[in-house]
C-alpha cells in the first residue's frame, strides 16, 4: 500500500479566538490540536496548478492529495506553518509509517467528499461514538474502532450526507 500526502495549516491554540471558538462549540475540551482532513485544517494548496497533475491523486474529491512526496516539499518550501501528513484511505490493519520521520497520530472519519470528519466537526454522532473517545488530535487511535465508527455511521444515520465516510490513517511528518 502507497501513502499519499497532503499539506494542511495547523489548527489549535495558536489560533485564538477561532481555536476558542472551535473548542466551544465542540466541547472537545481534550484536543491540543486538530490534525484532520477537515476542511478545518486548511489546505496549503488549495488549488490544483497545470504542474500538479501527474502528482496528485486524480480522483473525486482528492484532487488536493499528492502522490510525489518530493514534489509536494518542493511545492510547500517556505509557506510558513504545516502540517505535512501521510495518508492512507480505507487502510488495512497496521499501515506503515512511509518512512521514520512520520509518526502515526490515528484514523480520522471523513465523509466521502472528502471535506468534513465525523469526528470533529459535525457536532457529534452519540449513536456512533462518544466525543471523549477522540484523542488529543480528534483523531480515533484504533483501527478497529474506526471501522465501528464508520459502520455505525451507515446504519445509524443513513440520510445524513456526513456519514457516509472514508477511515483515514494518519502519519505526521516531523520538521
Amino acid at each position: 500500500m502507497t501513502p499519499w500526502y497532503i499539506a494542511l495549516k495547523p489548527f489549535g491554540p495558536a489560533d485564538g479566538e477561532a481555536w476558542t471558538d472551535y473548542v466551544a462549540w465542540s466541547g472537545l475540551t481534550q484536543l491540543e490540536e486538530l490534525v484532520s482532513l477537515d476542511g478545518l485544517c486548511e489546505r496549503l494548496l488549495p488549488d490544483v496548478e497545470p504542474d500538479h497533475w501527474g502528482h496528485i491523486v486524480e480522483e473525486d474529491f482528492t484532487l488536493d492529495v499528492f502522490t510525489d512526496l518530493a514534489f509536494l516539499e518542493a511545492k510547500i518550501a517556505g509557506l510558513g506553518p504545516r502540517n505535512l501528513l501521510a495518508v492512507y484511505r480505507n487502510p488495512p490493519p497496521d499501515p506503515p509509517a512511509p518512512s521514520d520521520r512520520f509518526d502515526f497520530l490515528g484514523y480520522d472519519v471523513v465523509d466521502a467528499m472528502g471535506a468534513v470528519s465525523a469526528l470533529s466537526n459535525c457536532g457529534g454522532f452519540e449513536l456512533a461514538f462518544s466525543n471523549a473517545e477522540l484523542n488529543r488530535f480528534g483523531l480515533i487511535d484504533r483501527r478497529e474502532r474506526a471501522v465501528e465508527i464508520q459502520a455505525a455511521l451507515r446504519r445509524r444515520y443513513p440520510g445524513e450526507h456526513h456519514a457516509d465516510c472514508h477511515v483515514w490513517a494518519i502519519f505526521r511528518a516531523r520538521d
